[in-house]
């Protein structure tokens, strides 16, 4: 009998135990993305930047640009590109690990977006927060009731 009950209370724990490591892991990075980030994400690893074909690491705060046959990372832009406005060029959101392995496909399918300059950033050029939110709806009668004067 007292194996049973060590049995039913070893299988008690192991069941507490497996949905207790089966918790969902949510990381939210808002605070580090750059101010030129695009709006609309709680969480981002890599930006891929069609209009220099570069791609931004947002945790290590690095670049990484392909250099002849490899890849190479760095905390600042290549000279060539130090041009390019941060705030409006397009930044495609990629939370793979090392999306320059897949680069081919990456840039096949995000390389139209290279002159885009349509997109949302988390604050504009002059550090200001943009406004996100909708401006509220003017208030309007309803129109089943009328006004008596």
């Amino acid at each position: 009998m007292r194996k049973f009950v060590y049995t039913v209370f070893a299988l008690g724990i192991i069941a507490v135990a497996q949905p207790a490591s089966a918790q969902v892991n949510v990381q939210i990075n808002i605070g580090s993305q750059p101010a030129w980030g695009p709006v609309g994400y709680d969480y981002v690893r890599y930006y891929y930047l069609p209009e220099m074909d570069i791609y931004y690491d947002v945790v290590g705060r690095r670049y990484t640009y392909p250099h002849g046959r490899r890849w190479v990372t760095t905390r600042t832009l290549p000279r060539r590109y130090r041009h390019v406005d941060m705030h409006r060029t397009y930044k495609v959101v990629l939370n793979n690990s090392q999306p320059w392995r897949n680069h081919h496909n990456i840039r096949k399918q995000y390389g139209h977006y290279a002159h885009n300059h349509s997109q949302r950033v988390l604050r504009d050029h002059r550090g200001h927060e943009k406004h996100l939110r909708k401006k509220p709806a003017k208030h309007r009668a309803h129109p089943h009731k009328r006004h008596r004067h």
